[in-house]
């Protein structure tokens, strides 16, 4: 199914997961690293999907005018914790705080997905929401957690490809969203795109 979809196809960006599930899906594409600093965007007055959407469109914009016959998808996953948005953690204090903080209650993870071609003057932006069920993880496995330094560069200090068995009870919705890129919307956006 996935070969019959619109190419080519340009992924904006440098996720080694969002690679690996675009690629299992059967897609031809080109990664292009997007020239986006996150810093810069600030979250106040935002809720946690404008602030993924709005992230997401930047990391397409910024590659989509070097490909104007191109689709290029831009993606960006944040974790929202009561409203709070929570993005990647900047070292391993704030991944220990952040993973406390997750792991006490049930959160969102919102994976937002822009789609533009230039040529055609097409530019979207939709969002996926899973809600992920935590176990309760012990000052042990925390310190563990924070050691193996798998919360590095993600969205919420954890990747639950990685370590779901340990730390996630349950979900409610799309894994592919909690893993970084939403393939059931994905192919959605696409298919209408034929």
């Amino acid at each position: 199914m996935a070969n019959e979809r619109p190419s080519p196809i340009i992924l904006a960006s440098a996720s080694p997961r969002r690679r690996q599930l675009l690629s299992e899906a059967g897609y031809q594409f080109e990664i292009v690293k997007p020239d986006v600093d996150e810093s810069v965007f600030p979250t106040q007055g935002m809720t946690t999907r404008e602030y993924a959407e709005t992230l997401a469109l930047a990391k397409a914009r910024s590659v989509a005018p070097m490909y104007p016959d191109h689709w290029v998808i831009g993606a960006d996953t944040v974790v929202d914790f009561a409203g709070e948005i929570i993005g990647k953690p900047v070292d391993a204090d704030d991944a220990e705080r952040i993973t406390k903080k997750l792991f006490s209650a049930p959160h969102q993870v919102i994976t937002s997905v822009a789609i533009i071609k230039l040529c055609d003057d097409i530019e979207l932006v939709e969002s996926d929401i899973t809600t992920v069920y935590p176990k309760t993880m012990t000052a042990g496995q925390i310190a563990e957690h924070i050691k193996g330094g798998t919360w590095r560069d993600k969205a919420g200090a954890y990747a639950i490809q990685e370590t779901g068995d340990a730390f996630v009870e349950r979900i409610e919705g799309s894994l592919t969203n909690v893993m970084g890129l939403p393939m059931e919307l994905l192919d959605s956006l696409l298919t209408k795109m034929l």
